[in-house]
């Protein structure tokens, strides 16, 4: 059996040594996706943030590839990609250049055509020649998810990637993170959408600062509907 992508054990991430929510338990394995649910506030971005290596975990065991998280090493950096709720991209680049910089650095053999792939697949084909400055909120978040996705990765990270997508692009994006799977990645999500729990997700987890709780899909789509009438 191949080794778990994430697996983390009573974690317990926070600032300042102060815990944000309740430990999380989960193990993430190849070709799987785990979506972190819960109310705006409760944690599920800072377990991103340790799971990528950005933060420090308070207590816990957390192991991404079987090793302990270092953002630093070479070997992590090349199989973690992650889209974050940041504008990380390079502000003096055009669309087509900033995806075709992060492919190249990362050694994609064939860079053109899948940029231009994805420049369509995102709708930014219209917008490859623009500077990020130039385009609206939705097509800057498209950019940052086609860039997450231009890139070599065996696990990818994204927080609440609906955002500021229209409901075809959320249709478009929870069919990429199916292929995803089907090609053995696996995904790690944090999101609002209870769509894209349903169509994506096999299992989810439900962070809050009391306790946290393991869930199936349909549960986490409920208990996301309820929270966010």
């Amino acid at each position: 059996m191949s080794k778990p992508t994430v697996r983390a054990q009573d974690l317990l991430v926070g600032y300042g040594g102060a815990p944000v929510c309740a430990p999380v338990s989960f193990t993430l394995a190849p070709g799987r996706a785990v979506a972190l649910v819960g109310a705006n506030g409760s944690g599920k971005s800072t377990v991103l943030r340790a799971v990528i290596g950005l933060l420090e975990p308070t207590s816990g065991s957390l192991r991404v590839l079987g090793e302990p998280v270092d953002e630093r090493e070479v070997a992590f950096r090349a199989q973690v990609a992650s889209v974050l709720d940041d504008d990380a991209y390079f502000p003096a680049l055009t669309v087509h250049e900033h995806l075709y910089l992060t492919a190249r650095g990362h050694g994609v053999l064939g860079a053109d055509a899948l940029v231009r792939e994805l420049l369509e697949e995102f709708g930014l084909a219209e917008h490859a020649r623009s500077l990020p400055v130039a385009l609206s909120s939705g097509q800057r978040r498209r950019l940052l998810l086609a860039a997450g996705f231009v890139r070599p990765r065996s696990l990818l990270v994204l927080d609440e990637p609906e955002q500021r997508l229209d409901r075809a692009m959320r249709d478009r994006l929870a069919a990429r993170l199916v292929e995803e799977k089907k090609a053995g990645g696996a995904v790690l999500m944090a999101t609002h959408d209870p769509d894209l729990v349903l169509a994506v997700a096999d299992r989810a987890v439900h962070v809050a600062d009391d306790v946290t709780r393991l869930l199936g899909p349909a549960e986490a789509a409920t208990l996301i509907s309820r929270e966010n009438p």
